[in-house]
């Protein structure tokens, strides 16, 4: 069974057990600013785990893909990408820890076949504020699970969330099976690594309130997650996720240009080229700022580490990428029909990056011998950054590698000199979390769409969005248009807004198929990857837009005077604009 099948079997599974398949979403999530990537299965979902209804109903199944960068120095192990894939099914306000356990049992036993005595399991040991999950060892102990292989862990092992300082979380049970020779030992340790972490049901049952203390959640939910890399492991009995059929073929070009031996290096450029392909998919570009910023260190650093293995040929990490999509072509047609864009953004960064890569090593090197003491100065960190496009993270391992240390503190203030980035956006450590759903943004979510009409009103009928991030302080908006707006079409916008919300118009939401959706004039980005059933919502008689929200009742809600304060191009043949509402 190869991951592709993986993929089928559990969609299919959890579909005749009345679930709804959404879609796999985009890796720029669509209503969480607090994020740059997806980096769970539950971001396309964060409305409806608040409360909001979901067209599709309370069970829904799907793969997701995801990038996450907090671990990126990990990769090169066993078990840590950088870009991956999540299996999961949800119930909103649905079942609860007895079928999702037992429908994760089924699955696991009867569908994949594993050896029922070969898993373990672990639950919520309880504290001074949530009590210990006896429901759900007991649920598998009905299932045949010895007591020896339940084990209970705290918070730090088996507890999600909040994302913030308040919100939904609850307890989660994981799943552990045995990939060792032999029989499994009867009782169950989980410091065993050759117990390896293969599903975790989430039970979200509780909500955070600021001061720390929990409440039962009215609209209690079912979260659960199976990482397709990971399970491929224990299916194909394999050591690491780089052994599967998922991504030896990638491996195997990286050993075909190899001059020398170096697994940790193979695995990272794999890694590091497979993320970078399915980022690039999303039409992001290397930058240096964002998510373009997580990009081009990828690329950076896989090319680092092809040069370290003897690898000079300037269309080595294009033929990784070709295996790449090659591999992932059948679930992601969209890579195929992007292969072009693709591989010659990335020929364009490699390009970029290798003609200061030798001369900004050789710097490297000479500060070094001519240091006194063990701390690389910020100026020289800055120098690299600067003159030769070495990402902070690349330095600070090449200094880890000679057992120094980096002035990082001097480093960001010299940078905030002269770049007005954050660091937190730069560095791209973004923690997955649920949306800000707060009276701000979602007031800016409404003016969102008030503004997309305006724009077609004294603009163009033919602009429609092409992105969208909203904080709780600003818009920023991107949609297709070759030129700057004039300052008259901007004066006309920002009037026809404020006198929108100014009228006091009710908004409503109404569930409908996406074919009668367009039949009423709905508007809506990347349609393709809706459900059968989409939320609409109308702003009276002036727009309706297909939208996941969360929207105002109505514009008086809004507070404050819309403004735009900035527009630019953000790539070919679109505009951006940000736009705040002005107290």
């Amino acid at each position: 069974m190869n991951a592709d099948e993986l993929k089928r079997k559990y969609i299919e599974f959890f579909k005749n057990k009345k679930h709804k398949e959404i879609k796999n979403a985009s890796l720029v999530p669509e209503n969480d600013p607090t994020v740059l990537f997806t980096t769970a299965g539950m971001h396309p979902l964060v409305p409806y785990l608040l409360g909001q209804k979901h067209p599709l109903g309370k069970n829904l199944v799907n793969v997701q893909k995801c990038i996450r960068t907090g671990d990126i120095e990990e990769v090169g192990d066993e078990v840590h990408l950088t870009f991956f894939e999540m299996l999961g099914n949800w119930s909103l306000g649905g079942y609860f820890k007895e079928e999702a356990i037992k429908l994760s049992y089924e699955f696991l036993v009867d569908v994949l076949k594993l050896d029922k005595d070969k898993l373990a399991i672990s639950c919520f040991e309880g504290d001074e504020n949530a009590e210990k999950d006896v429901e759900s060892a007991k649920v598998w102990e009905s299932l045949g699970i010895s007591k020896d292989r339940i084990i209970f862990l705290g918070k730090e092992d088996n507890w999600w969330g909040p994302a913030g300082n308040s919100g939904p979380c609850g307890p989660d049970t994981e799943m552990f099976y045995w990939t060792g020779d032999g029989e499994a030992p009867k009782e169950f340790d989980v410091k065993d690594v050759k117990w390896v972490e293969i599903w975790n049901d989430v039970f979200m049952q509780y909500n955070k309130l600021g001061i720390g203390k929990l409440e039962e959640l009215k609209q209690k939910n079912v979260d659960t997650g199976m990482g397709v890399d990971r399970m491929m492991v224990v299916l194909e009995n394999k050591k690491s996720v780089f052994e599967t059929s998922s991504f030896s073929p990638i491996i195997g070009v990286v050993k075909k240009f190899s001059k020398k031996e170096d697994e940790r290096a193979e695995r990272i450029i794999s890694d590091h080229v497979k993320a970078s392909v399915f980022i690039l998919d999303e039409k992001i570009t290397p930058d240096n700022l964002g998510r373009g910023y997580v990009l081009r260190r990828l690329i950076r650093r896989a090319l680092r580490f092809s040069r370290l293995i003897g690898i000079q040929r300037d269309d080595f990490l294009e033929e990784v990428a070709k295996a790449v999509i090659d591999i992932n072509k059948e679930s992601y047609t969209e890579l195929k029909k992007n292969e072009i864009f693709i591989l010659n953004e990335l020929k364009k960064e490699i390009e970029k990056f290798k003609k200061s890569l030798s001369s900004g090593l050789r710097v490297f090197e000479r500060e070094v011998k001519n240091l006194e003491g063990n701390v690389l100065p910020s100026n020289v960190v800055f120098t690299l950054f600067a003159s030769y496009g070495f990402p902070i993270e690349m330095t600070v391992e090449l200094a880890k590698e000679k057992n120094l240390e980096v002035d990082e503190d001097g480093f960001w203030d010299e940078y905030k000199k002269h770049q007005d980035l954050s660091r937190t956006a730069t560095k791209g450590v973004f923690k997955s979390g649920l949306a800000d759903d707060s009276g701000e943004t979602t007031q800016l979510h409404t003016t969102t769409h008030l503004l997309l009409q305006a724009l077609r009103n004294n603009v163009s009928l033919d602009i429609e969005q092409k992105g969208s991030n909203i904080t709780k302080e600003r818009i920023r908006f991107d949609f297709n248009l070759d030129r700057k707006l004039t300052y008259e079409e901007i004066e006309k916008i920002e009037n026809e807004v404020n006198e929108k919300i100014d009228e006091e118009l009710n908004v409503e939401r109404k569930e409908m198929s996406v074919e009668e959706a367009k039949k009423q004039g709905a508007s809506g980005i990347f349609e393709e990857k809706y459900g059968d059933k989409v939320s609409v919502y109308t702003v009276e008689n002036y727009s309706k837009e297909i939208c996941a929200g969360p929207h105002v009742n109505n514009t008086k809600e809004i507070k404050g005077k819309f403004k735009i304060i900035k527009q630019e191009s953000s790539s070919a043949g679109v505009r951006r604009i940000k736009a705040i509402l002005e107290n």
